[in-house]
């Protein structure tokens, strides 16, 4: 049989249930979707000779900003996209921080009509928890493509802030999916502000936004979800203490550890890089990055994601607090991740399962995340011995930079395959608009 498309000579990250291993397959594609696996190479039409490469699942980013509608000077999503595909992602869950901001089914309806035909990568759109908008949760939970609902406990803008356990609650209750959540406390962030507004000093936002905030937001997250039997996701765990608290709710909670807060260590972070390294929550300590280490390596954490969150470069230079939190990452996931393999902090396999299996499982995207047979044709293809320079003039997104320009890297993506199509091959971009709206079951 010819195949429309084969990814022969490759080692193949398969999951055999829930055992992950790396096999010498050949992948036939048809379709769209995956028609064989074979001992022995395929023909077809076109071929992808991937030896001395390992073939991933298409690696899922389940927390992304791009900032469209009503912020394109930062991103949109068609640049956001773009990155993504240029960094070996294929599939992006968008956030609902927009301007209008996506809080009801006609929103979403607006986004999903503003990604057809533009976005590289597949898409969903999550909807977003406000104080008034109650009656339009489970509508948009149910509108085809929805990732879920998105819940700001502090710190975001306009209406998109549920910081009121009562309200919090009401939220939950109408919520049948696993809900998703920023943690903080928004009340002890006004609290100390104060601390950031005397000094103007951006080595101070972890102190400001310290762990206790973070920490107590999140018991209350879990104390009503348990009450309502809930599930949550919560999202960018930075603390120890949440580690540890999260780690005692598995029942109930998954949550997920960003790049940044693997990789970025205060206050050195601060010191080279300013504002740049200025995020929610923040970038914190040694202490608490080694205690985010051990929850990727003893099985704990459930998901990476990027936050992926750009701001332009006049923006970020605002005068400290003023200057807006959030660092790109959907584009430099792969490498940053891949280095961190390369060197022995954790595994191929389990990073396939932080970002591939898990997205899959705690999502429901049933036919993404994994190779199988009838599955849709994704695949991240990467090559673990190259070795280059990330930098900011790499960088696909409109912001333009990078935290982590000038990092040497090992392990990079060299095909992005969406939907059985070739939409990136060593660092040039193909197949535009070939995304699609992402199903859950």
């Amino acid at each position: 049989m010819k195949h429309k498309l084969a990814i022969n000579n490759g080692s193949v990250v398969v999951n055999h249930a829930g055992q992950f291993k790396i096999e010498a397959l050949n992948i036939g594609i048809d379709n769209g979707q995956i028609s064989a696996l074979s001992l022995h190479p395929l023909e077809a039409e076109q071929i992808v000779d991937a030896r001395h490469l390992h073939i991933l699942p298409g690696v899922i980013d389940s927390q992304v900003h791009f900032r469209e509608p009503g912020m394109t000077q930062k991103e949109d999503l068609e640049s956001g996209t773009a990155g993504a595909a240029l960094g070996g992602v294929t599939t992006v869950f968008e956030m609902p921080n927009t301007q209008p901001p996506t809080t009801s089914p006609a929103r979403l309806e607006e986004k999903f009509q503003l990604a057809a035909g533009r976005a590289w990568v597949n898409y969903a759109f999550y909807g977003g928890a406000a104080n008034d908008n109650l009656d339009e949760i489970s509508a948009m939970e149910n509108t085809p493509g929805c990732s879920g609902i998105k819940i700001f406990m502090g710190s975001s803008f306009g209406t998109l802030l549920v910081d009121q356990d009562d309200v919090l609650e009401q939220v939950l209750s109408r919520c049948h999916r696993r809900a998703i959540i920023h943690a903080e406390d928004e009340a002890r962030l006004k609290e100390r502000k104060a601390i950031v507004l005397a000094s103007k000093d951006v080595r101070q936002h972890h102190i400001w936004r310290d762990p206790q905030s973070a920490l107590l937001a999140t018991e209350r997250l879990l104390r009503i979800a348990r009450k309502l039997n809930k599930k949550i996701h919560v999202l960018h765990i930075t603390t120890k203490e949440e580690v540890e608290l999260l780690a005692r709710n598995k029942d109930i909670a998954t949550f997920e550890i960003t790049p940044n807060h693997l990789t970025l260590v205060a206050p050195d972070c601060y010191e080279r890089l300013g504002s740049l390294a200025q995020m929610n929550p923040p970038v914190r300590e040694k202490v608490h990055q080694d205690a985010l280490w051990r929850a990727i390596q003893d099985n704990i954490a459930d998901i990476i994601g990027t936050d992926h969150a750009p701001h332009t470069r006049e923006e970020k230079a605002k005068e400290y607090p003023q200057s807006p939190s959030g660092m790109p990452g959907v584009q430099t996931l792969l490498p940053v991740m891949l280095t961190h393999v390369h060197n022995g902090k954790l595994s191929l396999e389990r990073f396939v399962e932080l970002v591939c299996e898990n997205p899959r499982r705690v999502f429901g995207c049933q036919s993404k995340g994994r190779i199988d047979l009838g599955l849709d044709a994704d695949f991240t293809i990467v090559d673990l011995k190259k070795t280059r320079t990330i930098e900011n003039s790499w960088i696909q997104s409109r912001c333009g930079w990078t935290p982590f320009d000038g990092m040497k890297a090992t392990g990079w993506p060299t095909h992005t395959i969406v939907g059985g199509e070739i939409i990136m091959e060593n660092d040039q971009l193909l197949l535009p608009g070939r995304g699609k709206k992402v199903l859950f079951s």
